[in-house]
């Protein structure tokens, strides 16, 4: 599993790279979406606001949105609307309620045209009104003899207190002023309690709900429209493709670095050299039908490898290469033939190789031989030459080398080093392709690379 980071960079690789597969998935999605409008028919919402006056608390309206969608005020819209094959308990998913501000209930209706949706919201509003009504008269009924009575008491009270201040001692003595000042304070406060008492009167208030007029007729679909379907199917195909990308690099195994990769084949690093990319370097050459739809999709290209680096010129190459010669000899006790080994299908590899034979010349001699990483067979040789490991960083797994270290040792061939090679930019445009003094490239001056059929009786994978 790589560790790496998950950056704007690796998303921007993706969409450079990826750009035609993730094209032609938007389009499968915005497809799915359509495909899932013609199985939901359009919907359309209407609106209609009741009126709540007095003074109400929030647990008060809630109840109020609840009973605007009970099944008595919805059955009974049912039955009054007459619509063919539709009950009160089809249209109880299709009505909501809810407590706005200001003391106003939302009722909402929704239909599979304009004009039901209005008809639907208008008439369960009507019927939550008239509901509600009946159930304020019914409680407040027995009720409504407590204020009146309460009234006559506060009438019998205050005729009292007007005896009881005429029974007063009519002088002007401070206790006699003491005490009609006080009766009247008594009257006040008894007519205010009637006052109050009047204004919260729930039966007088609450009961009063008024529909502010009619439900405007909807002019465009409830969503989800077509639009959106398609809109969400292209952008969730997108999103998940993208996602998957930036899953399969973070499960990724194959190594990326020279330790890592000497590791994985147990032998030693001796350098890392760099090779001039070439465009379509990294694209396979197989045919067919799969590998046609792989081309136009992109996916013959690896996304998650990084832009070559520029490189410095063509000396700065040629060092590097001849040290990892230089390093290769202190290895071989004598000049010899040593195998290059590269992966079957490893571009860049190979071209380190030809360059590696060339800077190489006879001591020692290196044969460049392609080695199938699905079964690897690796060509023996009578004196024990020896084999070079060479490979890009990032396109193997760890049991691929494996694979062929062990086919090395069947081989009886010893590994005396791996070399990592990494495609660069080329400053001078395409004088990678061209060697120093005249030379051939270095396929041509190494010895024909052997043919793994050739030597099988002598290998083994």
């Amino acid at each position: 599993m790589s560790e790496d980071t998950i950056r704007l960079v690796t998303i921007g690789r993706i969409l450079r790279r990826r750009w035609r597969l993730l094209a032609v998935l938007a389009v499968l999605g915005a497809l799915v979406g359509y495909g899932s409008s013609l199985l939901f028919p359009p919907s359309y919402t209407a609106s209609a606001s009741v009126l709540l006056p007095g003074v109400w608390q929030d647990r008060e309206l809630l109840t109020q949105a609840e009973i605007a969608t009970s099944s008595v005020v919805v059955d009974r819209a049912a039955a009054t609307l007459g619509w063919a094959g539709v009950s009160g308990s089809a249209l109880r998913d299709e009505v909501s309620a809810t407590a706005a501000d200001g003391n106003i209930i939302k009722i909402s209706g929704t239909a599979d045209t304009p004009e039901r949706a209005q008809q639907l919201s208008d008439q369960v509003a009507q019927q939550f009104v008239t509901f509600t009504g009946r159930i304020a008269g019914d409680s407040t009924a027995p009720e409504s003899a407590q204020p009146e009575a309460l009234r006559q008491l506060v009438v019998q009270a205050s005729r009292r207190i007007t005896d009881l201040a005429a029974a007063a001692d009519p002088g002007k003595t401070l206790e006699s002023v003491q005490t009609r000042t006080e009766l009247e304070k008594l009257r006040t406060s008894l007519q205010d309690a009637i006052k109050k008492l009047d204004q919260v009167d729930p039966a007088a208030n609450k009961a009063n709900m008024v529909v502010m007029g009619p439900a405007p007729r909807p002019s465009g679909e409830a969503p989800p429209t077509r639009t959106q379907l398609v809109a969400g199917g292209a952008l969730l195909f997108f999103l998940v493709a993208v996602v998957g990308h930036l899953a399969a690099a973070r499960m990724s195994r194959r190594l990326r670095t020279g330790p890592e990769i000497a590791a994985a084949l147990g032998s030693t690093l001796l350098g890392t050299v760099d090779v001039p990319a070439e465009r379509g370097a990294h694209r396979p050459t197989g045919r067919g039908p799969r590998a046609l739809v792989r081309r136009l999709l992109g996916l013959d290209v690896r996304w998650d490898l990084p832009a070559p680096q520029a490189s410095g010129d063509e000396a700065s190459r040629q060092l590097r290469h001849r040290r990892v010669c230089a390093r290769l000899r202190d290895r071989l006790p004598d000049s010899r033939t040593v195998l290059v080994l590269v992966p079957d299908g490893d571009e860049t590899a190979r071209r380190a190789a030809g360059q590696l034979a060339t800077e190489a010349g006879s001591d020692p001699r290196l044969r460049v031989v392609d080695v199938p990483v699905d079964r690897p067979l690796v060509p023996g040789c009578e004196d024990g030459s020896g084999a070079l490991v060479v490979l890009s960083a990032g396109n193997w797994t760890a049991e691929q080398l494996a694979g062929i270290a062990e086919a090395c040792a069947d081989a009886e061939q010893e590994l005396v080093g791996v070399v990592v090679a990494g495609p660069v930019r080329d400053r001078a445009g395409r004088s990678g392709d061209r060697h120093p003094d005249g030379a051939a490239p270095a396929l041509t001056l190494a010895e024909p690379a052997l043919a793994v059929g050739d030597d099988a009786g002598r290998g083994s994978g």
